[in-house]
């Protein structure tokens, strides 16, 4: 149901569906496998800032990866040791890590040599995002490929609360305006809340898009990769087409879900456009993907250059310049407002309580808070020498680990609902 022409764009669905399945998804994909981008460091411990909260999903699935046996001192699997008080906290501190997850330190030496490594390009600066401490003890790194998006079980209120406080607090929106489908209110189809919408500034609605694709493109992975099989001998995870329905059926959503898709596609153009205007960044000679295997690190770096000429390449980009550019104090102001909303955002991800999904939750706010930090850092970006270092402007690893598997969640969203497309069609 959803085709054609997007709102505030030159572009339509079709032509993302063409680039992005049969071009640029398979070569992500593969980007995404090595090394640089499979590890993000994350502190999945910081309190909540908002509320009091300390209920954590305990649904095993929310878990990420617990802590491997190996890991666990010979003394405590040796039945001598074991009646020891240290070796009994340690026991229980094992297994209260297996209960809830705690972040997989499987790392091997080597690598952990490389990640050393890596900090020393970690330079701080502008950013649209509350940035995680990394160097805080609580932060750890996460071996993405061990921990994928998927469903958890992590649903209801809690759920809910965090989506609410998003919507709510940090969409530039009137508290009298309802949003479409909101519960337990009135709804007059969202006619009143698309008024509102329609009457705002181009950058609020973008806003209100992003975070509308962002919500979307979850609720695909979720749907794409469900729990359709729990039993003592094997989980099963695939594509669940009522769950699918559920949240984007025309009909059952009373007309929301095809917008939700389409606010998807916005999303995409918006990412697509940040690797676009990256490019020379990447392009500098002195620039490595660093992780210590010289060779391996040289074609990774070929790889993603491929993969953002192809971005550039690409016939309908979204136009920026739409963007902050009325008055130039009001459009400051603007633009500082616009941060700001983001940055609370990016906070209220530490009060997620399914760790899986904290995890992924933060790395896609960071995502598409680096690749707005990169649109509004045009000129910056196009006086960066061709050697030496750029100090206008800077990426850290945490950026661009984020910015990619970011842009790699919603390219999989928008491949997924290919799947989803041909499922349905071969149900009639």
């Amino acid at each position: 149901q959803v085709t054609g022409h997007l709102d505030d764009c030159t572009c339509d669905v079709e032509t993302i569906d063409a680039f992005n399945n049969y071009k640029l998804f398979p070569r992500l994909n593969e980007l995404l496998g090595s090394d640089y981008f499979r590890y993000y460091k994350v502190n999945l411990q910081k309190p909540c800032p908002f509320w009091n909260d300390n209920s954590h999903c305990g649904v095993r699935d929310c878990a990420v990866k617990p802590c491997p046996s190996d890991k666990v001192p010979d003394g405590i699997r040796s039945a001598s040791y074991k009646y020891s008080e240290e070796a009994n906290n340690l026991a229980e501190e094992c297994e209260e890590a297996k209960r809830l997850g705690a972040v997989d330190g499987s790392l091997s030496e080597e690598t952990q040599q490389a990640v050393l490594q890596w900090t020393r390009h970690d330079d701080s600066s502008d950013s649209f995002c509350e940035a995680d401490d990394i160097y805080s003890p609580d932060a750890e790194y996460v071996d993405l490929l061990l921990n994928p998006e998927r469903y958890t079980g992590y649903k209801g209120p809690d759920a809910w609360k965090i989506w609410n406080s998003i919507y709510e607090e940090n969409c530039f929106k009137p508290q009298n305006v309802k949003r479409p489908l909101a519960s337990g209110r009135g709804d007059d189809g969202g006619q009143t809340f698309y008024k509102w919408l329609k009457g705002v500034c181009v950058e609020k609605r973008a806003f209100y898009k992003l975070i509308s694709g962002l919500h979307a493109s979850i609720n695909i992975h979720l749907s794409a990769r469900y729990l359709l099989q729990d039993t003592w001998s094997e989980k099963k995870w695939g594509p669940n087409v009522t769950e699918f329905q559920q949240r984007f059926d025309e009909v059952i959503t009373r007309g929301e879900g095809p917008r939700r898709l389409k606010n998807l596609y916005f999303l995409y153009l918006i990412e697509l456009r940040a690797l676009s205007k990256v490019l020379p960044f990447f392009e500098r000679p002195g620039f490595q993907l660093y992780t210590g295997n010289k060779s391996h690190d040289v074609e990774m770096k070929n790889q993603l250059l491929e993969i953002l000429h192809l971005a550039k390449s690409f016939p309908l980009h979204f136009d920026e310049n739409s963007f902050f550019a009325g008055n130039k104090k009001e459009a400051a102001k603007l633009k500082e407002e616009f941060k700001l909303h983001f940055k609370n955002i990016s906070k209220i991800m530490d009060c997620v309580g399914c760790f899986k999904c904290r995890l992924w939750g933060k790395l896609q706010t960071q995502g598409l808070g680096t690749a707005l930090k990169i649109l509004f850092s045009e000129k910056l970006i196009e006086n960066i020498p061709e050697s030496g270092p750029s100090y206008g402007f800077q990426l850290t690893r945490q950026e661009i680990v984020a910015l990619f598997n970011a842009f790699g969640r919603i390219s999989t969203s928008v491949r997924e609902l290919e799947n989803f497309r041909n499922m349905l069609r071969n149900m009639r």
